[in-house]
């Protein structure tokens, strides 16, 4: 079979490989799978640099979550287990993890439902206690995360505020739903929230970029208000000021979705449920902005690190492809 495999740390368009390789062989408790589609995550491109809390074993294959086949032909979504990553005819991955794809959602669809909805649906609902009527800023809305924040935000009746970088990416914020949109490469951020809200601030900031987006969120979060730290892709992780924190009576959350694998496993099929229910009636659909074949894997996830995509790309692969 063909699988994309990188065999020493580097950036992604220079150092994964397109080979053929035998298919994986399942463990105790996995089940092989036939990809359809994989969706592209920034943690693939951290993952080929060496800078994911998780470092496989070279060589290994990048691709964090698919909707793929089992062997008796149900439609999944699934996380792979490295080092047999996604970006591959065929994956591994642990069966009792597998979730139902949603009959409402394409293959590529549903393979961008997973982790992004899956952090923000505990990032809004269960960390930050987000309310109908609440305002919620989200940075990077145009991008995959924040694409799925933005339309979780709207369908729990939270006013959004999207700041994206650039007219092309406010843009699309715009189109998702938010309801204002603040283009950071043109605008001040921090007075345009400020503004809009009455000098009051968000009630909810989600912040999947650090560095001078988490500086900011702590100049625009209300009285009350709630930061969620889901990652870096700035790449400067900030360092809290929490004297700032207690003067102005806000929190910091921190948000590793993968931890609930572990500890709380029942947590992410009932999210697994709501985000179902959620697609069924079109409050959530992925931003698909790209859809790439196999051969095509490691110039998206370069796109993806080089923060140029909006939405989500995907990977996907010809039904009936051969090992």
């Amino acid at each position: 079979m063909q699988a994309w495999q990188v065999h020493e740390n580097g950036e992604p368009g220079e150092v994964m490989r397109l080979a053929e390789v035998p298919p994986p062989t399942p463990g105790e408790g996995q089940v092989l799978l036939r990809v359809r589609a994989a969706n592209v995550n920034f943690p693939d491109a951290l993952l080929c640099r060496g800078q994911y809390q998780v470092r496989p074993p070279l060589p290994f294959t990048p691709g964090v979550e698919v909707c793929a086949e089992t062997e008796d032909g149900r439609r999944v979504i699934a996380t792979p287990l490295l080092p047999r990553g996604g970006f591959a005819e065929y994956t591994v991955a642990d069966g009792a993890a597998l979730l139902p794809a949603p009959d409402a959602l394409d293959d590529a669809e549903a393979a961008a439902l997973h982790i992004g909805y899956q952090t923000g649906w505990f990032g809004l609902h269960r960390r930050a206690r987000l309310a109908a009527g609440e305002t919620l800023l989200v940075h990077a809305a145009a991008g995959g995360v924040g694409s799925a924040a933005v339309q979780l935000g709207k369908a729990a009746g939270a006013t959004v505020i999207g700041v994206a970088g650039g007219a092309e990416k406010a843009a699309v914020a715009r189109a998702l739903g938010c309801d204002l949109v603040i283009d950071r490469k043109s605008e001040d951020v921090i007075a345009a929230v400020k503004e809009a809200t009455g000098g009051r601030g968000a009630d909810v900031i989600y912040d999947p970029v650090g560095g001078a987006a988490f500086k900011q969120s702590t100049k625009v979060v209300a009285f009350e208000g709630r930061i969620v730290v889901v990652g870096f892709a700035s790449g400067e992780i900030p360092a809290a000021a929490l004297n700032h924190a207690l003067v102005k009576n806000y929190a910091v959350l921190g948000l590793h979705w993968g931890l609930y694998n572990t500890k709380n496993p029942g947590l992410v099929l009932e999210c697994h449920e709501r985000l179902t229910e959620l697609a069924a009636r079109g409050a959530v659909k992925p931003l698909i902005s790209e859809r790439v074949p196999l051969d095509g894997a490691a110039g998206a996830v370069q796109r993806v690190a080089d923060g140029v995509t909006t939405g989500r790309v995907a990977v996907v692969l010809e039904k009936g492809a051969g090992a």
